[in-house]
């Protein structure tokens, strides 16, 4: 806590922008009350906006020049404005306008309080100038004084809008720190979660209350990817769900109402604060009871209001899935173009520095040794590529998991020369965004130790998908299974990736020679 009140305390970040809006403000204001005041001819007040226009000038030169500290500097400007406008109040009450100006650079530089504080300088020093040179401030120089604050008040908001607007510009670190300030009160508030975050649990939980209200044979959570639905959880007692059943959770959510068709039925999860629909529960009742001697849809209504507390937990849920994988997914690409910038740049710069170096050779012996780290830095850059390809790559993207599959084999086919043949047997069903993305990286890096570790010639790819239920098999005609590496995680990390989705891997020798690496979940 100590930490991030520092953080707020601190003193704004001051870029380009901010001085440009200032200085601007400060010359528009000087050409505006200047034509006035050339027209009437008056020199006291012409002197006096000199006296103006000097201080901003003196103001600007060592703001640009960051010589004195913006708090200091806009006391100062606050207060000469005040004094030099209140001597010349009583007969050329257009000077007053820079009391506007004042409030409006200080919103700028330093928010709303900066600009509140700045108009109050001004104003206890107008008035006090205008006592001590005319010892007393009439009706109408009254009237002149609250009429500029007041303009004052509102180009203040104007410039600390501006402020706000350019702080979050200027500081890249902005964003960092208010998801900051949000993880660390979802931490307080974790403790507070009862059912914790863990979305399929939270919808096993869902379809169990539903159970033990109605005698069903198959019950499942459908959940929104996109614009379609996809099965979160399932539980199949007696017969799988028939193909009516994403027909009804459609119309479910389209509907937001209770939805029954025969001993099928269909409940929105709505949450009690608003009409949202998180999700859609899809079952069909026991073939051993009866539908009308259940007051299906007196129960059905029931249960809808029953699962509002529960499902407010599922969106929590969900929400911070999704918050996960995106910033997952953001870190990948970040990751991948700094590799493409920085160390894929200089490796290739390295390249063409052995090329030269190869016609200066003057040995055999020299040309052969230029010779073999051409040929390493070569393996170093098909690596890097093939890394910026994974990293670059998701499912999130694509059509389906097998899409997303054939684009990452036709990647990687063409960085390695490898031909990966994709075979594909998925249904219109996508399953839930961390299984697919846990499966991809799965089938990615199967591919990848193929290519890499296994020297396979060639790699065939099976993809089935019937969610919730996917198989996935890769086989390669490589050495097989060969002894681990102290540095090697790549079988440990699937095995942890598949445990994560409760999925099952096996990884086999082939009679024919190479391996068979095969990631399935059964969804439940």
């Amino acid at each position: 806590m100590p930490n991030s009140l520092a953080s707020d305390q601190s003193a704004p970040t001051v870029d380009l922008h901010h001085r440009r809006a200032a200085a601007l403000a400060r010359a528009f204001a000087v050409a505006a009350m200047i034509v006035p005041l050339l027209w009437a001819r008056d020199g006291g007040a012409l002197v006096a906006l000199g006296a103006i226009a000097v201080m901003w000038t003196v103001v600007t030169v060592l703001e640009w020049r960051s010589r004195v500290g913006i708090d200091v500097l806009g006391g100062l400007e606050a207060a000469g404005i005040g004094l030099i406008s209140g001597t010349v109040i009583d007969h050329q009450p257009v000077v007053l306008a820079g009391l506007a100006v004042v409030p409006f650079t200080a919103g700028v530089y330093r928010g709303i309080w900066g600009a509140v504080l700045a108009l109050s300088t001004s104003l206890f020093a107008v008035i006090t100038a205008a006592l001590a040179v005319a010892h007393g401030i009439t009706t109408d120089e009254g009237y002149n004084i609250f009429s500029w604050c007041f303009a004052g008040i509102g180009v203040g908001m104007i410039g600390s809008f501006l402020h706000t607007a350019l702080q979050q510009r200027a500081d890249p670190l902005a964003p960092y720190r208010y998801a900051q300030s949000l993880l660390r009160r979802l931490i307080d508030l974790s403790d507070e979660f009862d059912e914790g975050l863990d979305a399929m649990a939270l919808g096993g939980g869902i379809l169990a209350q539903v159970t033990d209200e109605l005698p069903t044979g198959a019950l499942s959570l459908y959940i929104p990817r996109g614009d379609a639905l996809i099965p979160l959880v399932s539980h199949e007692h007696e017969i799988p769900l028939n193909d009516g059943a994403e027909s009804a959770a459609v119309t479910a959510w389209n509907t937001a109402a209770v939805h029954r068709r025969g001993n099928l039925f269909a409940i929105p999860l709505t949450s009690t604060h608003d009409a949202t629909v998180s999700g859609v529960v899809v079952g069909e009742l026991s073939g051993r009871v009866s539908a009308e001697g259940l007051d299906l849809y007196g129960r059905l209504t029931k249960l809808h209001r029953h699962l509002q507390a529960s499902t407010v937990h599922l969106d929590t849920a969900l929400l911070f899935a999704a918050f996960r994988d995106s910033a997952t997914a953001e870190e990948r690409r970040r990751l991948a173009r700094e590799m493409h910038d920085g160390v894929a740049q200089d490796i290739a710069g390295l390249g063409y520095l052995v090329d030269a170096l190869a016609g200066t050779a003057t040995t055999p012996q020299q040309t052969e040794r230029i010779a073999v780290l051409r040929e390493r830095i070569t393996a170093v850059v098909a690596e890097i590529r093939r890394s910026l390809v994974n990293l670059r790559t998701s499912v999130g993207t694509s059509e389906s998991l097998g899409a997303a599959i054939g684009s990452i084999a036709r990647n990687l086919t063409e960085v390695s020369g490898v031909p990966i043949h994709v075979i594909l047997d998925e249904t219109t069903d996508r399953l839930r965004p961390e299984v697919e993305a846990e499966l991809f990286r799965i089938t990615q890096e199967a591919m990848n130790n193929a290519i890499k570790h296994a020297r396979a010639s060639a790699i065939e790819v099976h993809c089935q998908v019937r969610a919730p239920h996917a198989r996935i098999t890769v086989s390669d005609d490589g050495r097989g299974m060969q002894a681990p590496r102290q540095d090697s995680h790549g079988l440990s990390i699937m095995r942890e990736r598949a445990l994560l989705i409760n999925a099952s891997l096996d990884i086999v020798g082939r009679e024919s020679g190479g391996l068979s690496v095969t990631v399935e979940i059964v969804g439940t």
